[in-house]
């Protein structure tokens, strides 16, 4: 057998290819995301409002992908999801091609955000199936530096293939490395029962949301919030404070600490419990946009970068650890799927509730004040999860 819950090892066949297939995933999403607003801007005249809600709205999609995916998952098995949610992913993103008008592109935005959710939702249900049980915060934070790695090399691709080439080529990209994740499903060796049986239930909320996940969930919102200040409004305020250079260093270096740190502060989350790593997360979040209103230097905005590689960078595998870990081993998927769907609904509500605020504020002033609402996010941490937490387990 390839890879099992009880096995000490992380690395197998199926974790390492599983990993791949995130990356590959997350990078789509990010090479297009990043650009469809310029895109529908120059190429269809589309206003700046239009143009946020062609991003935001591939997000409310990738929430229902993921909360269909998680009540899903073990009636139809994870291999045969993975392969139909990559076949979505292909489909849509073949749409571009041929998409005449922004309404048309509006639908297609929606259900590739759909076809995203369902894929990385069954990825991320897989990882936290065959993660070693007493490693599963180092397991996990291996496999979420797919995801910090798609945040920096993705954005970095569709500005450069888009402004050095054209957007044909951004889609042929996108379309070659989907087929790539394609094949490597195939190689893919998931144990028979893994997932448990599948009990049909008459519909109820709670077939789409895991109860015991919902506390770290709803912290998950709040940091995505906070943290779309930095994904929406950084290459503004960079440009407006002529740091330009250090903005579009600011993702390598936020990608660099976190995969330079992530072994150790895996161990650590599995070896010293939640709070022992969840509160220094939170203060190095808060303290990076606290540093980043104050940013003047490169070297002051480059070292934000890295703060919120230690801060964001982090929470996203712990609070995943924490939320699946009281889950049936039914329930896993749909443990992963609210904790993934809400935390990408709040990066993606995010820019609409802080854009009517940006204008009051300024981006500094914006900054400062996600930065204090950090302090309300570990006050609400406490109470609706760390006094209950104890040492290696809550």
């Amino acid at each position: 057998m390839d890879t099992n819950t009880t096995s000490s090892r992380i690395w197998t066949p199926t974790f390492s290819i599983n990993t791949g297939l995130n990356l590959i995933y997350y990078t789509v999403f990010y090479l297009l995301t990043v650009i469809i607003g310029t895109v529908a801007m120059t190429q269809d005249h589309a206003s700046a409002g239009l143009a946020g809600i062609l991003s935001g709205i591939f997000i409310v999609g990738g929430f229902v992908g993921r909360l269909w995916t998680g009540n899903n998952v073990t009636r139809i098995g994870l291999k045969p999801l993975l392969y139909g949610g990559t076949l979505f992913y292909i489909a849509m993103t073949l749409l571009y091609f041929v998409t005449p008008n922004i309404g048309l592109l509006m639908i297609v935005r929606f259900l590739h955000g759909i076809a995203f959710g369902i894929s990385a939702t069954t990825s991320g249900t897989l990882a936290g199936l065959i993660a070693p049980r007493a490693k599963r915060g180092e397991a996990i934070g291996y496999y979420a530096l797919s995801v910090t790695l798609a945040s920096a090399v993705g954005p970095f691709l569709s500005i450069f293939i888009y402004h050095a080439f054209n957007y044909t080529v951004l889609l042929i990209m996108a379309l070659a490395l989907l087929v790539i994740a394609l094949i490597g499903i195939f190689f893919l060796r998931i144990p028979k029962g893994i997932m448990g049986e599948y009990v049909k239930k008459p519909f109820s909320l709670s077939n789409y949301f895991e109860k015991t996940a919902l506390p770290i969930s709803l912290i998950g919102f709040l940091v995505g919030i906070a943290y779309s200040s930095i994904l929406t409004f950084l290459a503004g305020f960079s440009a407006q404070a002529g740091l330009v250079t250090a903005g579009s260093l600011f993702y390598v270096i936020y990608a660099i600490v976190t995969l330079g740190t992530r072994p150790i502060t895996g161990r650590l989350f599995d070896a010293r419990g939640d709070n022992f790593m969840m509160f220094p997360t939170f203060i190095f979040f808060g303290l990076s946009l606290l540093l980043t209103g104050f940013s003047t230097t490169t070297f002051m905005l480059l070292a934000a970068g890295a703060l919120i590689g230690l801060g964001y960078g982090s929470f996203g595998p712990f609070g995943q650890a924490i939320a699946i870990r009281h889950a049936d081993i039914s329930r896993i998927g749909v443990a992963t799927s609210t904790f993934f769907g809400l935390f990408d609904m709040g990066v993606g509500f995010g820019p609409f509730i802080l854009g009517f605020v940006q204008p009051a504020t300024g981006y500094r002033g914006l900054y400062f004040l996600c930065a204090a609402f950090t302090v309300v996010i570990i006050i609400l941490y406490w109470f609706m999860h760390g006094r209950h937490a104890r040492r290696g387990h809550a």
